[in-house]
């Protein structure tokens, strides 16, 4: 049976009637309906009746009712919703290969293994045709990461809104344990070899420092971020291997922090703890205190082996440095070019955790480094020159260090 649909008409004339639409034509013009169902008139009470095929009316009141069959009319096309599909500027497969890494610091087939990995929590609910894809969101967040560029002019140039570039670093938090991995006991023997084969001492299994990265500060404790340098900051303590892979990383401590405060602050005396049997330690600078799992150099040699032993210190510690060289490189948002990042403390937490496990990607994935002009004509460099702090007033266990000095350096 076919649906009606109620319609009042105004009076205009004798072989029309008269609407907000226009002229809409009386009984005998309308071989079949032509009035938008979705339209209202009304029309004088001196009009009584009016039949033409399936349309009937109906005085009531001082009002003319017409009854309608509930369809589109002819005198109009249907108009289709033009629904927006999103499609991508970049297309990976179009790329020489050295561009992509150039832009976003991973290859073709990485990036694909990545978003692959991503996609689940990137995805949106319902599949729609305008959602933007999860290979546009992960290029737009590695764009940042890597260029340095405001995270507001990346989205303009892809679609995204800020509320995404979040969700896209929020997904690589819940997979940080997957790639920012300390070693285990059936590792050390590998770990120690690799470190002895930097500057011979024996049994070390990382190296620690920290580094800064700038932001805007939160106004209302600012002066908390202020570093001893005079610029706002993050502390982020870094512990590496020697091949430059990251196995550990803090990023949550305002830059006016000390090192060693960050350190004891952290999970590293802890697992350090546990691993006291298997006799490793760890290198660092004199801003952290000699501990039975930490050595530092000493600040005033008096023997010959004494400074042996600061040499190969020295020479064996400077794999963070070049660590922190790459990873600032790599990724120009952390480096002082690419300027403060302007974001609370918590998602700049989470953009340095992030680029320390796309860091170790590049590197398990073994990505090639592609250096670029900076912007004043030189090679961003590779290596961070040494931020060595001031040393805490806090006692130090040399007693484990002068071992290791008596044994392997006299």
């Amino acid at each position: 049976m076919t649906s009606l649909h109620i319609v009042t008409l105004h009076r205009s004339g004798s072989r029309h009637f008269k609407g907000p639409h226009g002229l809409i034509p009386t009984a005998s013009h309308m071989a079949r309906p032509c009035i938008d169902t979705h339209t209202s008139y009304s029309i004088q009470r001196d009009l009584c009746t009016m039949q033409a095929g399936e349309l009937t009316c109906g005085l009531i009141d001082s009002v003319l009712h017409v009854v309608l069959p509930r369809h589109r009319p002819l005198g109009l096309a249907m108009r289709r919703r033009n629904v927006p599909v999103y499609r991508p500027l970049v297309d990976l497969s179009t790329m020489e290969e050295r561009h992509v890494i150039l832009t976003y610091r991973l290859n073709s087939a990485t990036i694909q293994e990545l978003c692959a990995q991503l996609e689940p929590d990137l995805m949106s609910p319902i599949r729609q045709p305008t959602g933007i894809p999860p290979l546009v969101q992960v290029l737009s967040v590695l764009h940042f990461l890597a260029s340095g560029s405001f995270q507001t002019t990346v989205a303009i140039s892809s679609g995204m809104s800020q509320p995404m570039f979040s969700r896209v670093l929020s997904a690589l938090m819940k997979y940080m344990r997957s790639y920012i991995i300390f070693p285990e006991v059936g590792d050390l023997p590998t770990v120690k070899g690799d470190f002895y084969a930097l500057g011979h001492i024996p049994n070390i299994i990382g190296a620690i420092d920290g580094t800064h990265v700038a932001l805007v500060p939160p106004k209302d404790n600012e002066q908390v971020y202020r570093n001893r340098k005079s610029y706002h900051s993050m502390n982020v303590q870094v512990v590496c291997l020697a091949d430059q892979y990251i196995s550990h990383v803090n990023a949550k401590f305002p830059g006016s922090v000390h090192d060693a405060y960050v350190m004891r602050n952290s999970s590293i005396p802890y697992v350090m703890e546990q691993l006291q049997r298997q006799r490793v330690w760890l290198i660092g600078d004199s801003g952290y205190p000699n501990l039975p799992w930490l050595l530092t150099p000493v600040r005033n040699p008096r023997t010959r082996a004494e400074e042996r032993y600061n040499e190969v210190h020295g020479r064996t510690r400077r794999v963070i440095e070049r660590t922190f060289g790459l990873l600032k490189a790599r990724f120009r948002c952390l480096h002082m070019t690419g300027g403060s990042l302007m974001y609370s403390p918590k998602k700049v937490c989470h953009i340095i955790v992030a680029c320390c496990m796309l860091h170790n990607l590049a590197l398990r994935r073994q990505v090639p480094f592609l250096q670029e002009d900076g912007p004043d004509g030189g090679v961003v460099a590779a290596v961070e020159p040494a931020e060595s702090e001031e040393e805490e007033d806090e006692k130090d266990d040399t007693d484990n260090r002068d071992r290791v000095i008596l044994q392997y350096f006299q």
